[in-house]
């Protein structure tokens, strides 16, 4: 699909420039860079209500059992 979009002049230009340098379309460096940026974003709105979750949740795992746990994972190689 072709579209039409304003950018800034440097903009531009650095966008001329890296496709060059990476010996591609302009069309081809325009599509991988908004691919990547809808992927970064994809799953935003997931993490923010994770986020309002967790912020309001208590934690309800036993003071005892969260002991255990830490004890036992601080002692095992990564």
């Amino acid at each position: 699909m072709k579209t039409a979009i304003s950018i800034p002049d440097p903009l531009f230009q650095a966008a001329e420039l890296l496709a060059q340098e990476q010996g591609i379309s302009r069309s081809e460096l325009y599509s991988t860079a908004i691919r990547d940026y809808v992927a970064q974003h994809k799953n935003q709105k997931v993490t923010e209500a994770l986020n309002v979750i967790y912020s309001v949740e208590k934690n309800s795992l036993d003071s005892n059992l969260d002991t255990l746990q830490t004890q036992s994972t601080s002692k095992e190689e990564w």
